[in-house]
């Protein structure tokens, strides 16, 4: 397991990513569970719910920040994400020539745990300080098992009887290798991990309302402190951070696709202090809502045109 092998199961895997994204963006698969993304130039920052999944990227290279800890990955490591984290995500390193190019798996952690007790693969080590998200060597058996899932995509008849097994094979190789002793510490996180769950489900749905740590702390089935210590232990933030987050990413989202001023969007997910609202907007956005939302408008004007005039280029 050499680099040079770790080199060409990646180029192997890219090729087979190019050949399924005719443009950049993120494009649903075929195949349940699995996703691939393009993009020919380096992004602004994206800020989003990241969800359990496992991103194995072929091409290019990546950085995510969770809190105030980043996460740099190319095709030499995987990305894995246990339970639901907001994130700012943002692609370093490609071009037209060389696009970044990633295949994303959508996770059931509960299928992992499943295939940990019939592997017989127990967690060692030390538990991971922060399990909610992490970065695992991409091994070249990893990457082998990603292409030859990917590669179906080209025999639609197949999928329904070896997707199946070739995502349980990957998620074996991730379990079972040097490294994933990390990752089985997640697998067997057990009720810590599913009462921060439940906690984060609650959150999800009842974000523009006022937090009570107490009421969360009922939701999780934990105590007010070890509910503080185990959120911040996974998701790099407090409960009331989490919640900030998703405030202002809906808040984003109304403004920009549904016209809405920022008062109102602010307004709409529970910030009672417009003042408030934009100070707490522009110190994770960067700019001010109307000058952000102006910009993104801008930006997603200019990726709209890009496909038509690679069109144009080719005919």
């Amino acid at each position: 397991m050499t680099p040079s092998s770790t080199s060409k199961h990646s180029a192997a895997l890219a090729r087979l990513i190019q050949r399924h994204t005719p443009a950049d963006g993120i494009h649903q698969t075929a195949i349940a569970r699995v996703v691939l993304i393009r993009a020919a130039q380096p992004s602004e920052p994206l800020h989003a719910l990241h969800e359990p999944a496992l991103c194995i990227v072929a091409q290019g290279r990546k950085q995510v920040m969770l809190a105030n800890e980043v996460f740099h990955y190319g095709p030499e490591q995987c990305l894995v994400v246990s339970v639901d984290l907001p994130v700012t995500g943002q692609v370093m390193e490609a071009t037209p020539e060389a696009p970044y190019l990633c295949l994303r798996v959508d996770l059931d952690p509960g299928q992992l745990g499943a295939l940990m007790l019939e592997a017989a693969l127990e967690p060692t080590g030390t538990p991971p300080a922060g399990p909610g998200m992490l970065l695992s060597p991409a091994e070249p058996d990893l990457l082998d098992a990603a292409t030859r899932l990917v590669r179906l995509l080209e025999t639609p008849r197949d999928i329904p009887f070896l997707a199946p097994l070739f995502i349980r094979e990957l998620l074996y190789r991730l379990l079972s290798s040097e490294h994933g002793a990390n990752l089985r510490h997640i697998a067997v996180a057990g009720e810590r991990l599913d009462s921060v769950n439940r906690a984060i489900t609650w959150l999800k749905h009842h974000y523009a309302e006022p937090l009570r740590i107490e009421q969360l702390a009922r939701v999780a089935h934990m105590s007010t402190s070890a509910l503080h210590h185990h959120f911040k232990r996974i998701t790099a933030m407090s409960s009331l951070q989490y919640q900030k987050h998703l405030r202002l990413q809906e808040a984003r989202r109304l403004m920009l696709g549904q016209a809405l001023d920022a008062a109102s969007a602010g307004h709409s997910v529970g910030y009672e202090s417009p003042s408030q609202f934009s100070r707490e907007y522009g110190r994770l956005f960067g700019a001010p809502p109307a000058r952000d939302i102006s910009q993104l408008r801008s930006t997603l004007q200019g990726q709209a045109r890009a496909p038509a005039r690679q069109g144009n280029a080719s005919t």
